[in-house]
């Protein structure tokens, strides 16, 4: 909502210009989606880290408190594909916002 509120003054000239309300839809559920994929990637990536890091402070030893910490592959591909649908249905709600502002009061607002 905050990108479409933003942008309101660029989607209102591109409206003018002559775009589809389907292509303005498509660019913010596409710029959603891409940006929920990276935040998964970077949650992936930084989750192992941590998982790294308590299997080499508290799995070590006789009297390790975890032992060999991890996440099955399966779970975090479903978590990742959960991921991208909940971003592309969230995406849908301020591509609707984008497509419903008329160009002249997008270019009107400052």
């Amino acid at each position: 909502m905050i990108t479409v509120k933003e942008r309101t003054k660029e989607i209102g000239i591109r409206r003018a210009i002559g775009a589809t309300p389907k292509s303005i839809r498509q660019q913010i559920v596409l710029e959603s989606v891409f940006l929920t994929t990276v935040a998964g990637m970077l949650g992936i990536i930084f989750g192992s880290f941590i998982l790294f890091i308590i299997d080499t402070a508290f799995g070590q030893g006789e009297d390790a408190a975890l032992v060999n910490p991890t996440v099955d592959i399966p779970i975090i591909l479903i978590a990742f594909a959960t991921l991208i649908v909940l971003g592309t249905l969230i995406g849908l709600i301020p591509a609707h916002m984008a497509t419903v502002v008329k160009p002249i009061e997008a270019l009107r607002e400052e």
